[in-house]
């Protein structure tokens, strides 16, 4: 058997149908009561992107680009142009003369590249015959320019002027990028973090260049985002998770998540073996500049930035691989998973008799590169007093294939996307309940009937 570092691993149907995931219908800490399905889209969508506070846009391998009121559930745009499926998306934020203007941008597999007015459904922009498929967007709002990521780094203008580019080989590409400081970017690249940065000469004109390449991880990237103005993380596909400094891109910390054989006492011989990639790849990494929530193959861990020390987890939070994950205002989790569930959680103090965790896993947080050699994990049992659970208070079940991600839009509820075509608006049933009953008494005040009772009001 194998044991994880957060605790024993037994038969594996006993930890996936653990009754602490089995909650039932009663579920008195999960207010997403109601759900709405949108329907529009005819194959996998795999990206949302919020466009204001009560509109979204939805986009998959369909090639369409939908545009949502979250508060209805109409279908308020159609946008058609890509011939084949969505790579990324992101907005773009114009503030012209005192009013604020929020575009849609999008990549596709046809080498194109879009800018669209959510407001009027049109194309204004486009860049056909890229060079190569788009596979990330970010936007640089302070620079006023837009990156694309592929097989080369592009810095487009908003009205999608290329300004500089940056050649390089390989053959996985830049596949997640992020902004950092004095004009940087970090751009992910297969193992490797590359350093960018954008300089700005006295005739307004752009040139990026390579500055630095960070290679200490030992396996393919997956996740990277920035933490605060100084500092940022990576996650691999190996399980390795590094703090980064954002300003002179050193390693700050390095931990790298371990299995370890349950050990007979008559055994004096303790052997280490891997597990299968997908159960220790790090899919997703969100932070709200005080915690780093990691989506660690089926299992979520919360990593404190400013302790330095995993703070709670949840090693099997989901029957299979978690795909998005959120920290919500109120101390909360979120994540969503290829088993179709989205599931709410919050932080619980361990009891005292909770198995404790093995140095391995909460002990390697080393500093500098971790390049270096490294001393075999102390066996030793430690203690850990402020170490806290995951628990189970709400489980949304509704897609019928894998949810891809989610966006939140606070009390009015939150939108997910799946491999089931789907949409679904998770809604606040008492908020809506209220609304209804709001609607319904206006009506009946404009027709001379019943007043408005004062809780209404």
């Amino acid at each position: 058997m194998l044991r994880w570092i957060l605790g024993g691993r037994e038969a594996q149907g006993a930890v996936e149908k653990s009754p602490a995931l089995c909650i039932g219908e009663e579920q008195p800490k999960n207010w997403f009561t109601e759900l709405q399905v949108l329907k529009g889209h005819f194959d996998i969508v795999r990206f949302l992107l919020q466009i204001d506070d009560f509109r979204c846009a939805s986009a998959g391998d369909d090639g369409l680009v939908l545009v949502w009121n979250v508060e209805t559930g109409e279908r308020l745009l159609e946008l058609r142009g890509h011939s084949q499926q969505i790579t990324a998306m992101a907005t773009y934020v114009c503030n012209n003369r005192g009013t604020t203007h929020t575009s849609l941008i999008t990549a596709s597999s046809d080498r194109t590249l879009s800018l669209w007015d959510p407001d009027t459904g049109n194309r204004v922009h486009t860049i056909s015959d890229l060079r190569s498929s788009v596979k990330c967007l970010l936007v640089l709002q302070r620079l006023g320019v837009l990156v694309s990521g592929g097989n080369e780094l592009c810095v487009w203008s908003p009205d999608f002027q290329l300004q500089c580019q940056e050649q390089h080989h390989n053959d996985t590409g830049i596949t997640v990028l992020t902004e950092l400081p004095k004009n940087c970017l970090a751009a992910a690249m297969d193992r490797e973090i590359v350093i960018y940065r954008l300089t700005v000469s006295t005739d307004s004109t752009l040139s990026v260049a390579e500055i630095r390449r960070l290679t200490d991880h030992q396996d393919r990237i997956r996740a990277l985002i920035n933490v605060t103005d100084r500092l940022f993380a990576s996650g691999s596909h190996a399980g390795e998770l590094i703090l980064w400094d954002a300003i002179d891109w050193t390693s700050l910390a390095y931990e790298h998540i371990l299995w370890e054989e349950s050990q007979e006492e008559v055994h004096t011989e303790i052997r280490l073996d891997a597990p299968k990639p997908s159960e220790m790849s790090i899919q997703h990494l969100t932070t709200n500049g005080e915690l780093i929530l990691a989506a660690v193959g089926s299992g979520l861990y919360v990593y404190s930035v400013l302790s330095r020390t995993v703070v709670a987890y949840r090693k099997s939070a989901h029957d299979s691989n978690v795909l998005h994950t959120v920290l919500l205002p109120d101390g909360g989790l979120m994540s969503c998973s290829e088993d179709g569930s989205v599931r709410i959680w919050e932080m619980q103090e361990l009891p005292l008799h909770a198995e404790p965790a093995s140095a391995g896993f909460f002990g390697m947080w080393s500093f500098g590169r971790p390049g270096k050699q490294m001393a075999p994990p102390v066996k030793k049992v430690v203690e850990l007093p402020s170490l806290r659970s995951l628990e189970l208070r709400g489980d949304l079940i509704g897609h019928s294939g894998a949810v891809q991600m989610f966006v939140s839009f606070g009390e009015k509820g939150v939108v997910t996307c799946s491999t089931d075509h789907l949409l679904i608006a998770w809604k606040n049933g008492e908020r809506q309940s209220h609304l209804r009953s709001l609607a319904l008494f206006q009506k009946l005040e404009e027709n001379g009937g019943l007043g408005l009772p004062p809780s209404l009001l």
